[in-house]
Parts: C-alpha cells; sequence; structure tokens
C-alpha cells in the first residue's frame, strides 16, 4: 500500500506524529500478532503517548475486540 506525501501531511497535522514515526509503527505492526491481546493493548498505549491523547480502557476494549473480530475497515483513508 503506497500512501502519498499529501496522506503523512494530513496526518501528521490531526496527530502531530510525524512520517518516519508513522513509518516505523508500521514496521513494528507489520511484525507483531495483531490477533494478541496484549500487543493490541501495547501498540493502543504507543499511540496514545505519540498523539498526547489519553485511550480509556473502554475504548481500548472496543479496539482490540474490533480488530481481533476483523471488524476495521480496510480503506484507512476514511479515518483521516
Amino acid at each position: 500500500m503506497n500512501f502519498s506525501d499529501s496522506f503523512f501531511k494530513r496526518v501528521e497535522q490531526k496527530t502531530n506524529v510525524g512520517k518516519e514515526t508513522i513509518l516505523d509503527l508500521a514496521k513494528k505492526i507489520q511484525q507483531t500478532d495483531m490477533k494478541n491481546e496484549g500487543t493490541l493493548r501495547e501498540i493502543i498505549q504507543e499511540l496514545g503517548k505519540m498523539t498526547g491523547k489519553s485511550v480509556t480502557k473502554e475504548k481500548e476494549d472496543k479496539i482490540i475486540k474490533a480488530v481481533v473480530n476483523d471488524q476495521v475497515p480496510k480503506d484507512i483513508d476514511k479515518f483521516i
């Protein structure tokens, strides 16, 4: 999946997370078991720290349930 610089600029504007950090995180995610709840919690917490946002336990649980059950939209552009 190729993303343009404009995509990264939009993400950076919304999250204050730069392109290199996003790419590093993407590499990490590709190498992990996305069905492992512990791994998912670590990634969610890391994203929260990067963006300066706190994630409630309830929201974290919802995210994990969606990922484990393959309920995450494939069109990432809709998230931005």
